[in-house]
Parts: C-alpha cells; sequence; structure tokens
C-alpha cells in the first residue's frame, strides 16, 4: 500500500491541498447515520409533539446549513460552491432509531464527502438537542460515506 495522507507535506506538517491544477469534475457523496432512541422517544418525535418543535425538519435544514459551512468547521477543507445538498431523516419504528441520509453535489475541483459527513453529523446532534430532555441515552451512530462520484479517484460505494 503506497498511499499517502493528503493533508500532511513531507515534513509531517498539516497542510491545504493545492486543487489549483485540477480539473472541474462533476462530484458527489452519501452519507449515512443513525440515532438510536426509545420507543417512547421517537413516538414523541413523530408525533410533533417535542417540546422544541419540529424535529426531523429542524435537523434537515441544521444538516443543509452545516454542509455550507463545512469548510469552517473543519480544518483544511476547502469553501466549496455546492449545487445540492438534500437531508432526509427517516423514522425507524423497528429499530427504535431516526435514520439520517444527505447528498450533496457540486462541479468542481475536489470532492465532497467531508460536506456529507458534517450534514448527517449535524442532524444527528440537533435530533440529540432537541430530546435529550426526554433521553438522555440516545446515540448517534454508524456516520460514514456510503458513496461517492466523480474525481480521479473515480467511484465508490461503501461495502455493507
Amino acid at each position: 500500500m503506497d498511499k499517502k495522507l493528503t493533508h500532511i507535506d513531507d515534513d509531517g506538517k498539516a497542510n491545504m491541498v493545492d486543487v489549483g491544477a485540477k480539473n472541474d469534475t462533476e462530484r458527489f457523496a452519501k452519507a449515512r447515520g443513525s440515532v438510536l432512541m426509545a420507543p417512547e422517544t421517537l413516538a414523541l418525535i413523530q408525533s410533533g409533539q417535542a417540546k422544541k418543535g419540529d424535529v426531523l425538519t429542524t435537523a434537515k435544514l441544521a444538516g443543509i446549513m452545516a454542509a455550507k459551512r463545512t469548510s469552517e468547521l473543519i480544518p483544511l477543507c476547502h469553501p466549496l460552491l455546492l449545487t445540492h445538498i438534500d437531508v432526509i431523516c427517516t423514522p425507524n419504528i423497528e429499530k427504535s432509531r431516526i435514520d439520517i441520509e444527505a447528498t450533496v453535489r457540486l462541479k468542481g475541483k475536489t470532492g465532497v464527502e467531508m460536506e456529507a459527513l458534517t450534514a448527517v453529523s449535524v442532524a444527528g446532534l440537533t435530533i440529540y438537542d432537541m430530546a435529550k430532555a426526554v433521553d438522555r441515552q440516545m446515540k448517534i451512530t454508524e456516520v460514514r460515506v456510503v458513496e461517492k462520484t466523480g474525481g480521479k479517484s473515480g467511484d465508490w460505494v461503501f461495502e455493507e
């Protein structure tokens, strides 16, 4: 395996990758995660009666906003002109959780995996924040990139 960390220079110091010479290509990333909770908490969220308001819509908006601000949150991430962001929060009654999926697109010089991961993470944090008064045992879990397309490294799909 002859792979190197891209954000570390030859002297081992943090380094922002120079993408100036790269061609613009269509880029896409999808990330997923879940928030595990008590069945009563999930029922409360689904009913729309949570004290802080509409949890699922607020989490979706928080995820979208977070994706747009990823470069302000993660050192060495490039600011990007995203062309599409979607965050879907789906109650899963059988597993007593909310599944979160974020998709991000752009035409540019660098990938959007970090933006998709940030969207899922912040949506999960928002769900936790809005429901923590009734369930401190919630757990944000399985946050991962599940698909990416575009760029020099090509397409990739997470093997479940």
